[in-house]
């Protein structure tokens, strides 16, 4: 069979598999399963051009990125590395050219690269996103000596404290070209401040430095309970499949929610017009109580995951007769703290209900959170930070405008800095989206 014959028959068995796949998720949704499903119909399809081209057995054909992680979205692209040995050969840029050619003519949208695996190292140190890429690998086909090669190159290579600095720096950068609000009215489901790629980047450390790829196996080293892996799995799901019905009313690859597509996507979920709400806004409600909560877990957990892999200090410093900071974390100081908070707790008699909560060690910021938000009763939840000694006002000022208001969020001034605490941008007007 030629090559245009081979093309048309892995583009006929695509544009099948597709269909398939979309028919069964509107039957059924389950975004994990699309997710999974789409990528090994890929991989399928891949493997078998892949011995249709004949490539030489001195290449390896290596899945990277979200779809070396195993999740490819219906319209995504399909990042492949080809590891070619060391010097390259004329046949094999010819092969490489021509695999890589049919893949386009198939109806792939293809990110490729083809290197050695001393480029694959240079790149590495030289570019925090080759990094970052080639940390999620998977092997479809071809040499296995070449991505053993590859696979102990990340696991050396990688410097966990340079990366973690750097997917931070990252983050910061990305949340400033996304104006910093999770709630602006056509939101980046992957790109903005609460979206996919603030759970990828908490994951993408806790891989680098062997902690886990799985909310489970953050559960497992402690960093996570089960309840609030449940809480972080859930929003992500609500983002995965926002994101797929995004992509399927595109018909092609589309992560922005959009005006033009807010009506369709909400009729798509089954949402209409009621006397308080338009099926649009239920729909952007659903995402901004998503990517808030997604928001908030990224930053606690980046935080502990700072605690537990660079810890700053092991040795307690004393705070006052009850606490003491301890790798940068309030802990009390001997065991009869909780039970003087409590005392004072039950003796206070002001307009609210005051609780002390006690948990069985140091969580860390996270779990502290999560208990703190499944006991609180009322319609607003305020975090309380260091700021509120310098700004004692801040709470009654953002309560008094949510009882005027009732908007979905509220946040109050600040100023974003670097880790080296240079000054980046300063935003002084509280916002509020209703």
């Amino acid at each position: 069979m030629d090559a245009t014959a081979l093309v048309q028959r892995w583009r006929q068995t695509l544009r099948e598999g597709r269909a398939q796949l979309r028919e069964q998720y509107f039957a059924l949704p389950e975004a994990h399963v699309l997710l999974k499903r789409h990528r090994q119909l890929v991989d399928g399809i891949l493997h078998g051009l892949w011995k249709d081209f004949a490539m030489p057995s001195t290449l390896a054909l290596v899945a990277v990125g979200g779809y070396g992680r195993g999740e490819l979205y219906p319209y995504s692209d399909v990042d492949v590395l080809i590891l070619r040995p060391e010097p390259a050969a004329e046949d094999d840029e010819r092969a490489i050219g021509r695999f890589l050619s049919a893949l386009w003519d198939v109806g792939f949208e293809v990110g490729h690269s083809a290197r050695t695996l001393a480029e694959c190292r240079r790149e590495m140190q030289r570019d925090v996103t080759v990094r970052t890429t080639l940390l999620e690998n998977r092997q479809l086909v071809g040499s296995r000596r070449l991505f053993r090669g590859l696979r102990e190159i990340v696991a050396v290579d990688l410097d966990v404290r340079a990366f973690y600095d750097a997917k931070v720096l990252e983050q910061q950068q990305r949340h400033i070209r996304h104006h910093d609000l999770s709630s602006n009215l056509e939101p980046n489901i992957k790109e903005s401040p609460g979206g996919l790629r603030d759970l990828q980047t908490v994951l993408w450390i806790a891989r680098a430095a062997g902690i886990g790829t799985r909310w489970s196996q953050l559960v497992a080293n402690g960093l996570l309970t089960r309840d609030e892996a449940r809480h972080v799995a859930r929003r992500e799901r609500v983002l995965q499949h926002l994101r797929i019905r995004l992509h399927y009313l595109a018909g092609r690859r589309e992560d922005r929610l959009v005006f033009d597509l807010q009506n369709q996507l909400a009729a798509n979920f089954g949402l209409v017009d009621n006397k308080q709400k338009r099926a649009s806004e239920q729909l952007m409600q659903r995402y901004y109580r998503a990517a808030k909560a997604i928001r908030q877990s990224n930053v606690f957990l980046l935080q502990d995951l700072q605690a537990k892999l660079f810890p700053a200090d092991p040795v307690p410093h004393p705070i006052d007769d009850d606490f003491q900071a301890v790798n940068e974390l309030l802990d009390i100081r001997s065991d009869d703290t909780f039970e003087r908070m409590q005392a004072r707790a039950e003796a206070y008699r002001g307009p609210h209900r005051v609780r002390a909560i006690r948990t069985p060690r140091n969580f860390g910021l996270v779990h502290h959170f999560f208990c703190a938000a499944a006991v609180a009763d009322g319609e607003l939840i305020v975090a309380s930070a260091g700021d509120d000694i310098s700004l004692p006002h801040r709470v009654s000022t953002l309560v008094a405008h949510w009882n005027g208001h009732r908007p979905a969020v509220i946040y109050s001034a600040w100023n974003l800095i670097d880790f080296a605490g240079t000054f980046l941008r300063a935003d002084n007007s509280a916002d509020t989206r209703k």
